[in-house]
């Protein structure tokens, strides 16, 4: 086989199907062909390094690790356009290029809410990426940028141009990277702008390609050494291969670009991506010289700048809320109002230092908004409407155990450290119970509040309890034997739950999901974990001072204690098993596990195949040594009979797991 000519056909076939899917959104082959394509390209790449294209499409799986970014100074500035808010404003952005330049017309698109960046291409492929900065000098990203699936490594014609447009983070890519956030017990992000901001510049570009970003591209740089228009810049990007928000119009007049507009304002609440206006440029570029720029801003090119919906409602009471880790959160009771599609009626205060900032009050009128069309959020008070409401005063002592709270130094958070505030536990439960703990299906945040309404729920061991009130919970509104078979069924099920999640589920500040399971791979029991010290923790490169005094502080607190001596009596999973010896035939092979088993989940069977020294991938390929395929196996099966992969049953696992 020649190999360069494998490794050419292996990326022109890649750098297609992602045009065809993330460009053209019309995907021509499946996902499966595409990671055995891209599977394949990265271990030819790998065994052959002098091979090695920066354009290739292997560098959007990211990987590369930089110390500090360095500085880009652009050659032609990277300006920023005026705005303008309303049509009066419109018109006279429009009379004013009018009174220069006897006819023209005009371009509209949407103005993406993303960050600015610059591309560089020499004879088609990519070799820089720059951030606007102070719009002279930016930041080279390049490494993060490469990552982008709508970035195109490397054009359809062998040119050199620079193009500049915007990256920014669909809504389904935000939920998604706050989800992961929450698993981390992370700081979520305020909008999707702010997560592409903060994502783009990352040392590691893996974390970059994990957040799955977009870009889309509105201009060239030195446009008329290619094209005569704006309308043809954008046609020209298109054909080059690069992502054009589909949606320019053309305008011979100021009532087009108000026809325009309005057409806008409706269609951003489809859209899957934000967008707070509309960009309107002069087409032709050979009249940008007679109309001039300033020192700030292109005179042939303005944004209008959407009026965020908000609504006014009123205040009618500021209530809070104790989360699982203490934390205090003030929380706007309101009058029920309409914003964006959906009734609010509360809105976080996030804590002292906001609500005083904007001298919040009850029975105050405010305007509210979604701040990133998703999380209510009161914007402004109209003081032109107060009368005689009280200042807005923090409340020193926990709401629901009444014990002092306190506020640690450079933190504007308030905490409750009480151990066993009930306010505190009711989240702790919750969160014990969710998903990315312990699992525990039909114990949602509803059953939660009911059960500790009752007195059936006061601390996490209380859980394995319910057992014993079986015939008292059948008889609770909106329960009855089916629900309480099943709640109970779940419960018990969850003893089983792997050691890092029950470690997750307790709820330790500062130890979210990852952090667990490297306590849990360093400290494989229980009282290990009770022994530890904060030497013994901080020597682990993951694990950060907050970290180690948490978890020192978690585990040498008597009510904690006494909490897990308990789970440990209730037979809940304190230990990891080790890895057993290479005597057992699982030990070092490799498993794909399909279909719906019928005495395990896929995530126990593939937990039992990791205990017994072996590995668990999620794709079928030529190094997958046993497939335990379930019923429905569906196209791994057809893929593993394939490749002649050997079939395991769920009978036949069953019988070497014992062995």
């Amino acid at each position: 086989m020649d190999i360069l000519a494998r490794i050419h056909e292996l990326r022109e076939q890649i750098n297609h199907a992602n045009y065809m899917y993330h460009t053209k959104d019309q995907p021509e082959i499946s996902d499966f062909l595409y990671d055995q394509l891209l599977k394949e390209l990265i271990e030819l790449e790998t065994k052959y390094p002098e091979y090695d294209d920066p354009s290739s499409p292997s560098k959007k799986v990211g990987g590369t690790v930089i110390d500090l970014f360095l500085k880009h100074e652009h050659k032609v500035p990277m300006m920023s356009l005026g705005n303008v808010f309303n049509q009066e404003e419109l018109s006279d952005f429009y009379d004013r290029i009018s009174k220069v330049v006897d006819s023209f017309s005009l371009v509209t698109e949407l103005k993406i809410d993303g960050l600015a960046v610059s591309l560089i291409y020499e004879d088609g492929k990519l070799v820089k990426a720059a951030t606007r900065g102070n719009g002279l000098v930016g930041e080279d990203i390049t490494h993060n940028v490469k990552t982008i699936k709508t970035v195109p490594l490397k054009l359809k014609e062998n040119i050199s141009i620079e193009v500049r447009g915007e990256i920014y983070m669909s809504h389904s890519a935000f939920k998604k990277a706050n989800e992961d956030r929450i698993e981390e017990e992370l700081e979520l992000f305020a909008n999707p702008r702010n997560a592409a901001a903060g994502t783009i510049r990352q040392l590691d570009s893996k974390v970059v390609a994990k957040r799955n970003l977009s870009l889309f591209v509105y201009n060239i740089v030195d446009a008329k050494n290619y094209v005569n228009t704006q309308f043809e810049a954008l046609q020209f990007l298109d054909r080059l291969g690069f992502m054009v928000n589909p949606f320019y119009r053309l305008a011979k007049t100021l009532d087009d670009v108000l026809l325009n507009i309005n057409y806008y304002d409706t269609l951003r609440k489809t859209l899957s991506y934000d967008t707070d206006g509309v960009v309107i440029k002069v087409n032709e570029f050979d009249l940008y010289d007679f109309i001039g720029v300033t020192a700030k801003s292109p005179k042939y090119a303005t944004a209008y700048k959407f009026e965020a919906e908000k609504a006014e409602t009123v205040i009618k009471g500021i209530t809070f809320q104790v989360g699982r880790t203490g934390v205090i959160t003030p929380v706007a009771q309101l009058e029920p109002v309409l914003i964006s599609g959906s009734m609010v009626s509360r809105a976080t205060l996030h804590n002292e230092d906001y609500v005083k900032g904007k001298d919040i009050r009850i029975n105050d009128h405010v305007l509210v908004h979604k701040a990133g069309e998703i999380i209510p959020e009161v914007i402004e008070v109209i003081l032109s409407k107060r009368t005689n409401q009280v200042p807005f005063e923090m409340i020193k002592e926990c709401p629901v155990c009444h014990q002092k709270l306190e506020r640690k130094e450079n933190e504007a958070d308030y905490y409750c450290v009480n151990s066993e505030c009930p306010g505190k536990n009711i989240f702790s439960l919750i969160h014990f119970a969710s998903r990315v703990a312990m699992d525990i299906d039909t114990l949602g945040e509803k059953v939660v509040e009911t059960l500790h309404d009752q007195s059936y729920l006061q601390s996490i061991e209380d859980i394995y309890l319910l057992e014993n009130y079986k015939n008292d919970l059948k008889e609770l509104p909106g329960f009855g034997t089916k629900k309480v078979e099943k709640l109970l069924d779940a419960i018990n099920q969850s003893k089983q739950q792997s050691f890092d999640r029950l470690i997750f589920g307790l709820g330790i500040k500062h130890v979210g999901a990852k952090v667990a399971k490297t306590l849990v791979k360093n400290f494989n029991t229980i009282e290990k974990l009770l022994n530890v010290t904060y030497d013994d923790l901080i020597s682990i490169p993951d694990i950060g001072p907050e970290i180690a005094l948490s978890v020192v502080n978690y585990f040498s607190n008597e009510a904690n204690i006494e909490r897990i001596h308990k789970l440990k009596a209730l037979g809940l999973t304190l230990h990891k098993d080790e890895v057993v010896t290479k005597q057992h035939p699982f030990n070092g092979k490799t498993f794909v596990v399909t279909g719906t088993l019928d005495n395990y989940s896929r995530e126990q069977a593939s937990n039992m195949i990791e205990s017994l020294g072996g590995k668990v991938s999620s794709s079928v390929s030529s190094k997958t040594d046993y497939l335990l395929a379930g019923k429905d196996a569906g196209s791994k099966l057809k893929k593993a009979k394939e490749l002649d992969i050997y079939i395991m049953d769920e009978n036949e696992f069953m019988v070497n797991v014992n062995e």
